[in-house]
């Protein structure tokens, strides 16, 4: 559930952070071409008031020209000459405004071409008469003139093309980009989703297997606890009973020595203590879980005749439901030994690391069928239910022919003060 939980974090996390810099990006890109269109209408909007100018300007130049070439003799030369003066200075004020810009050779191409209009029809006005040659090179200067304006306009409008292009070009990039921006979140919400439906999946297979574990443990458990009544119940009536029973015939006839009876008494003694530490064992109650698990690696020594290399660092004391769900964990273990593994050699590692303690169970055994703990047994399924309620958890490993490894890790609360 928590990789679930942090896979949906995540995947929420980017789908956000996609989503802001989609928006970031989207508010840059539109004050970008917002900026760009408002400079580019500002200055087709500036060269347009230029070529107005311009064609007023030759307007009054084509005034000129028509006078001057239709009647040459009754024009005014003064007028002339005044509207050639003003018409220069407005061209050089518009040459002057434009300098700097993308046409600025345009530009002063029309001052030049202006100013050599002038300049012949200054000599026009100069002579007592107009000739044939004078006339078609007036014409020719006008044309010129013509022609550049001409060619301003057209750059006018080229560049005017240009900047539609460029303001579509800039959407359909924001369009990519957003696009791209959205799908990328779409893919990742997709792949979050499919991650997280997996996971789930893994999760509750895992849930009904727990489930599935659990009801053979509870079973395994009920009938664990009626073979432990059944033997208690035999024990109690057949050796017990039986001890007491002796015992109470020895007393009663005085001719029995009284070593019997003794011997009978020692005998339900002991029968006591096997009951008593079938059930729990005292040493766990009073000196921990490092002289517990000790005692039954000693005892299993002597009834196995199995090796057992018990090895501890730890020798302070844990909650009393940790302790003997660890002490019934290595018990379990090593009746698995004695029972399924034909092993000569036990390790047993107790040892604390950081907040947790920390249980390694190894034999040099025949391991599990095929190296894997597959469909665990009722004991190793019990050992696991059992890590699980101290709060820990429980590894199994296996290697054909190598053995079974049992890891098993609970929390560890700091020691407290022993039973004296």
């Amino acid at each position: 559930m928590r990789t679930m939980l942090r896979v949906l974090i995540a995947g929420f996390a980017v789908v956000i952070a996609l989503l802001a810099a989609a928006a970031v990006i989207g508010v840059q890109n539109a004050r970008s071409v917002t900026a760009s269109t408002a400079n580019l209408v500002e200055s087709q909007l500036a060269i347009t008031r230029l070529l107005d100018e311009v064609e007023r300007e030759q307007e009054a130049l084509n005034a000129v020209f028509y006078r001057m070439s239709r009647t040459p003799d009754n024009v005014d030369r003064d007028e002339i000459l005044a509207a050639l003066d003003a018409t220069g200075k407005q061209v050089a004020g518009l040459v002057e405004k434009a300098r700097g810009g993308p046409d600025e050779a345009e530009w002063n191409a029309l001052e030049r071409a202006v100013a050599d209009f002038s300049s012949e029809a200054r000599q026009l006005l100069a002579g007592k008469r107009a000739d044939g040659a004078s006339s078609r090179d007036l014409f020719s200067r006008h044309e010129d003139v013509t022609a550049v304006v001409a060619h301003l306009a057209d750059l006018s409008y080229a560049r005017a093309a240009g900047t539609r292009l460029e303001v579509d070009a800039r959407t359909q990039r924001i369009v990519a980009e957003s696009a791209l921006l959205i799908g990328g979140c779409l893919l990742v919400a997709l792949i979050s989703a499919i991650v997280t439906v997996r996971i789930a999946a893994r999760v509750f297979r895992q849930m009904e297997a727990q489930a599935g574990e659990l009801s053979r443990v509870s079973f395994a458990m009920l009938e664990t606890q009626e073979a432990t009544a059944r033997r208690f119940s035999h024990e109690l009536h057949d050796e017990l009973g039986g001890s007491l029973t002796l015992i109470k015939t020895n007393l009663a006839n005085p001719a029995i020595p009284l070593d019997d009876s003794i011997k009978l008494i020692d005998e339900a003694i002991a029968s006591v203590r096997t009951l008593s530490q079938l059930l729990r064992p005292t040493i766990l109650d009073d000196f921990g879980l490092d002289a517990g698990i000790r005692w039954l690696a000693e005892r299993f020594h002597e009834r196995t005749r199995i090796d057992v290399d018990y090895r501890s660092q730890f020798e302070g004391r844990l909650p009393d439901q940790t302790e003997t769900h660890l002490f019934r964990i290595v018990q379990e273990a090593l009746t698995n030994v004695a029972r399924h593994a034909n092993a000569y050699r036990v390790t047993i590692f107790l040892r604390a690391e950081n907040h947790n303690i920390r249980l390694t169970i190894s034999d040099n055994g025949r391991g599990l069928p095929n190296g894997s703990p597959g469909q665990l047994g009722m004991g190793l399924s019990g050992m696991t239910a059992r890590a699980r309620s101290a709060g820990g958890d429980c590894t199994i490993s296996s290697t054909p022919g190598g053995g079974v490894t049992i890891d098993v890790t609970a929390p560890a609360v700091p020691p407290v003060e022993q039973k004296s």
